[in-house]
């Protein structure tokens, strides 16, 4: 969707709203609702789904007025920015509608009220604006943190250039906040791997493991964005590379590789956009402790956080079958976890052979 498209769906929308009050009549919001209770899992295409609930959010309602003005201000900011085609960050939008009105209740006394306080809130604006136009913030031109990086056999054009990731040496190929206006020209690849961990990124990058695989190297550092999320996703979709996960074997890097392959309860109106049903996760599994024998020294105690979060993964229904159930009940039986990093105890190249095993040998969980 074009700029000049996206403004014009926003003034529409906006314009609807203050025909409303040129009417007289109460403006109300209609906007989905981004809760848990109306996630849904889409058995079929195996990603989180936005179910079909709504919000009414009512300008004479006490409970809901601040809201609608939060949502009508950022409307504003971003229908503005537009207009002067700037491309804001999330932050420079919450600063940018950051102010205190003052006021005075019907006995004359002062009040002070924020436009809002956290960013958190502002955020949260923007979703709720992006769910009810039906417009993704990159369309909207409002960009965030992109941790995305990418090494490996494929060209891309942006902005007119031409970015070879395979000749960046120890460095890589950062992704753009929306990569779907990047141009992928050529791929090479036999296949995807995303790695949670940046340091191991960085050492797989320096060991050229991505020249001896023929592969595309990716990492969000963590938890990924949004950007990496979708790249991911064309490299699967468009090119029909297989994607392979790599996360340090605990229930949060079992988490992260969850949300790469079938979206996240927050943006599951996303999902069929981010998500890549067809990752499959590489490891480190749970019994991958005894399954590769790492000594009893590289092995971590759980926390109570590790735990519980293991506890909620068995609820997932995108968990429920006897492969992940079986690995992360003996995650809650022997309550041991272990990074990647404790792969090094069978030596420092050991890390090549593990993923190599996995692939050649379909060794992964699908």
């Amino acid at each position: 969707m074009s700029r000049k498209e996206v403004l014009e769906r926003l003034e529409r929308w906006a314009g609807g709203i203050a025909k409303t009050i040129v009417e007289l009549k109460e403006p109300v919001l209609e906007i989905p609702s981004r809760t848990l209770s109306n996630t849904i899992w889409d058995e079929k295409n195996k990603i989180l789904r936005l179910g079909p609930e709504k919000l009414k959010r009512r300008f004479l309602d006490v409970k809901e007025s601040r809201r609608f003005m939060q949502t009508m201000l950022m409307l504003k900011l971003i229908v503005e920015a537009i207009r002067a085609d700037v491309y804001p960050t999330i932050r420079d939008l919450y600063y940018n509608g950051k102010h205190t009105i003052i006021y005075k209740d019907f006995l004359g006394r002062e009040h002070k009220e924020n436009t809002w306080d956290e960013q958190a809130e502002s955020n949260g604006v923007i979703e709720d604006i992006e769910v009810a136009a039906n417009i993704l913030r990159e369309e909207m031109g409002v960009s965030a943190d992109v941790k995305g990086k990418v090494v490996g056999p494929i060209v891309v054009r942006s902005q007119g250039y031409e970015l070879d990731a395979s000749k960046f040496g120890e460095t890589a190929l950062s992704l753009p906040v929306n990569v779907d206006a990047l141009e992928i020209v050529k791929v090479e690849a036999s296949y995807v791997l995303v790695i949670e961990k940046d340091a191991i990124f960085q050492r797989l990058v320096r060991e050229k493991f991505w020249s001896q695989e023929n592969a595309i190297l990716i990492t969000a550092k963590g938890m990924p964005d949004r950007a990496t999320r979708r790249f991911v996703r064309r490299l699967n979709e468009e090119y029909k590379l297989p994607v392979y996960v790599l996360t340090d074997g605990d229930p949060y890097g079992i988490y992260i590789y969850s949300v790469y392959k079938s979206g996240s309860i927050k943006l599951s109106y996303e999902s069929e956009r981010l998500a890549t049903p067809r990752a499959k996760f590489l490891g480190v599994a749970p019994l991958d402790i005894e399954r590769y024998k790492i000594p009893d020294q590289f092995v971590i105690r759980a926390t109570e956080r590790d735990i519980k979060r293991a506890q909620e993964l068995l609820k997932y229904p995108w968990f429920q079958n006897e492969i992940w159930k079986k690995e992360l009940d003996y995650f809650l039986k022997t309550k041991k976890k272990v990074e990647i990093e404790a792969l090094s105890a069978h030596g420092l190249k050991y890390l090549h052979d593990y993923i190599k095993d996995k692939i050649r040998n379909n060794k992964f969980i699908d």
